[in-house]
């Protein structure tokens, strides 16, 4: 998979990327197709700011992190795509959408 880094002010390193890729590998294990990331990384004062966009097979996944270290703001990044992607994959086995189809199939039975 392709991941489009763009970085502002930030030399973007190998091991950067090494902590990127983990990230998207650990969302791609939840058997989605992760159509364009783009990853954009900039700094202001003694912070750090980290943004994804991706499309994917769950929807458009989106999210923001910053944090004095770069690193820590990638993880959390990660973790909240990752969030995201359990929220949209979780939605379809709610109890919420079980109990819907189980009073639909009631209603036709009577």
């Amino acid at each position: 998979m392709r991941i489009e880094i763009t970085s502002k002010a930030v030399a973007v390193t190998e091991t950067m990327k090494e902590r990127i890729d983990a990230c998207f590998d650990k969302l791609a294990r939840h058997d989605i197709d992760l159509i364009g990331p783009h990853i954009i990384i900039t700094q202001e004062g003694q912070e750090f700011h980290v943004e994804a966009t991706t499309n994917s097979s769950v929807g458009h996944l989106f999210a923001k992190a910053h944090s004095e270290d770069l690193y820590t703001a990638i993880t959390q990044l990660g973790q909240r795509l990752e969030r995201q992607v359990n929220k949209q994959i979780d939605k379809e086995t709610s109890r919420r959408h079980d109990r819907t189809a189980a009073v639909m199939e009631a209603d036709i039975v009577e």
